[in-house]
């Protein structure tokens, strides 16, 4: 089957959204290196996440961890097991406010519309073609956070519901939502609401290479046949991965923290294949211009080059949507948003 592709999208005012990873460099990268403790200290990893077949030596190693190439998926795989110890150590709750103000809502359209509205759109675009209305579009969200793409998908009149494992997210969400849409679930409580949703439609925006309990998960969606879509983004081996390891002093947003494993185009494909799915469409933007900007910037004004960084992104930042285009039609770009269609 051809699979529809689409590249790249403006970078706009992301870094409006990410101050912290310029201006906070230091502590986020304290925040990933405790994260790298925990993780260094799981069981070593012997079988891919995604095939299950031998692992062999790290290809690269980046900020302390060890890092192996499925030979037969092409799957990054860190070298410790991502288990439910380090789930509970690392998934914290985050602290939003118990008292919400006009600005809370004001910050959240923006957030949504900025971010999440141009991913439901492609949605509904896609199964529009598929011939799917958005009227009957029903959509079971995991990972829903706070609730912003199920809050994105219900403003362009598709039914959408989520479920997440942070209370403090779940609460926030319907604060900003008095619909309610969102519910509170146990870290393994995903795989029976899959197992029994109604929905045609599951999306897991970011939320994949989070899942301890992979397997079970994607095996509830090869059995509930009323999910005849899967909608999701993921991080990619790809260039971001090879900044960092040449930045060991860069916050390491995309191969640390809560990342423990990186897909590849094999290991999407090998995935889809096993729970009954093909790849129907998909949509590459990845950030890694936007990750190697961020790691000379910061990088040059740790030597104390303000003025010099300042001359650097004057001149690079216009040019950053071009070449982040030339890298995602390269395919190694590093997050990729695919929908699945049931065979």
């Amino acid at each position: 089957m051809s699979i529809n592709k689409k590249y790249s999208k403006p970078f706009g005012n992301l870094n409006t959204l990410k101050t912290s990873f310029f201006d906070n460099n230091d502590g986020m990268l304290k925040m990933a290196d405790g994260m790298a403790d925990v993780l260094l200290a799981q069981p070593k990893r012997t079988k891919c996440k995604i095939c299950g077949a031998e692992l062999g030596e790290p290809l690269y190693r980046s900020h302390r961890i060890g890092y192996i190439e499925c030979g037969n998926c092409g799957h990054l795989n860190s070298e410790c097991e991502d288990t439910d110890d380090f789930a509970s150590a690392v998934y914290v709750e985050d602290d939003y406010s118990k008292n919400y103000s006009a600005e809370d809502k004001e910050g959240y359209i923006r957030r949504r519309d900025m971010i999440y509205i141009p991913k439901a759109e492609y949605l509904k675009e896609c199964l529009e073609s598929e011939g799917v209305n958005a009227g009957d579009i029903d959509i079971l969200d995991i990972g829903a956070g706070c609730g912003y793409f199920v809050s994105a998908a219900r403003s362009l009149g598709m039914h959408a519901v989520g479920i997440d494992v942070s209370g403090s997210e779940v609460e926030f969400g319907n604060a900003m939502n008095p619909e309610k849409w969102l519910t509170h679930v146990g870290l393994t409580d995903s795989i029976d609401y899959i197992s029994k949703a109604s929905a045609n439609v599951l999306t897991a925006i970011g939320v994949l290479e989070h899942l301890v309990h992979l397997d079970e998960n994607l095996e509830a969606i090869r059995n509930n046949t009323n999910i005849r879509y899967v909608y999701a983004s993921v991080p990619m081996f790809s260039f971001s991965s090879c900044f960092e390891a040449a930045f060991p002093g860069g916050y390491n947003r995309h191969t640390g923290g809560t990342h423990t494993h990186l897909f590849s185009n094999e290991s999407i494909e090998d995935m889809a294949r096993r729970i009954g799915f093909e790849i129907g469409y998909e949509w590459r933007f990845g950030s890694d211009i936007n990750d190697l900007y961020r790691f000379l910037s910061v990088s040059m004004r740790r030597e104390g080059n303000d003025r010099l960084a300042e001359l650097f992104s004057d001149r690079f930042v216009p040019l950053m949507d071009d070449l982040q285009a030339v890298l995602d039609k390269s395919e190694f770009s590093s997050e990729l948003h695919f929908i699945l269609k049931r065979k």
